[in-house]
């Protein structure tokens, strides 16, 4: 054995070493099994002889085939460890482009909602503050024209302390009924509401309404010869037409 261990890596001295081992195992197959008094002991197993030939190591066993030697612990470490290193980077480059893709529209999704929630609640703001404004403008519509009509009240409110007054006149209570009159036609003035009708003016179907026609030589006839109410106009629109007489024609 300690020839064969000591075996150069040439071929001619493995081959010597080869036959040294193989003596040396017929020799001691020709040995007679010992016997020890009072006991025995197990059959000899086959000794494993190995004959080390460069980097490979053989193993041969007392009339058996010769088995695959067996893979160095350090190379199989080394091939371990590189296919553990060699794994994160698979996982590194080899990624997913569907999970990718579904990040990237789970994304997208949210911005789009948080926008979409931001724009619900501002229409909704609008909406509520535009219902107000309606609201406000319907209830609010006539304040101008109620604030104009207080100087009016005031103005009747003063002719009627005059005409109870002991020494008032028809004079006074007229001139009070002007003032008011005054400021009555001040108040539908500063609304757009202005007043129209007149004797002598042409009949105008779409200005007056005729209440009946009488004959009158002094005046033309299709004219108005008399004034029962006037009319009104809003801003150029007649909200009352006037209520007239009409010349009748010869």
């Amino acid at each position: 054995l300690r020839l064969a261990r000591r075996a150069t890596t040439t071929p001619a001295a493995n081959m010597r070493a080869a036959r040294r081992t193989s003596a040396l195992l017929r020799a001691r197959r020709a040995r007679p099994a010992a016997s020890l008094t009072g006991s025995s002991r197990a059959a000899p197993q086959p000794q494993r002889h190995h004959i080390w030939s460069g980097n490979h190591l053989r193993s041969f066993f007392s009339g058996k085939a010769d088995e695959p030697a067996a893979p160095d612990a350090a190379t199989t470490d080394a091939d371990a460890a590189a296919d553990a290193d060699a794994e994160p980077a698979a996982a590194v480059d080899e990624s997913d482009p569907a999970a990718e893709a579904l990040a990237d529209m789970t994304k997208q999704r949210d911005e789009l909602k948080d926008q979409l929630i931001r724009a619900i609640a501002e229409q909704e703001n609008t909406r509520r503050i535009a219902s107000n404004d309606v609201s406000n403008a319907k209830r609010f519509a006539s304040q101008g024209f109620a604030k104009s009509l207080l100087d009016v009240s005031d103005a009747l409110g003063y002719a009627l302390a005059a005409a109870e007054k002991d020494d008032a006149t028809l004079a006074t209570l007229v001139e009070g009924v002007e003032m008011t009159k005054t400021a009555l036609h001040k108040a539908f003035g500063s609304q757009g509401v202005a007043e129209f009708g007149a004797v002598d003016d042409a009949f105008d179907p779409a200005l007056h309404e005729a209440l009946f026609e009488m004959p009158d030589p002094d005046k033309a006839p299709g004219t108005v010869a008399q004034v029962v109410k006037t009319g009104f106009t809003l801003h150029g629109r007649v909200i009352r037409a006037a209520q007239v007489g009409v010349v009748k024609k010869a």
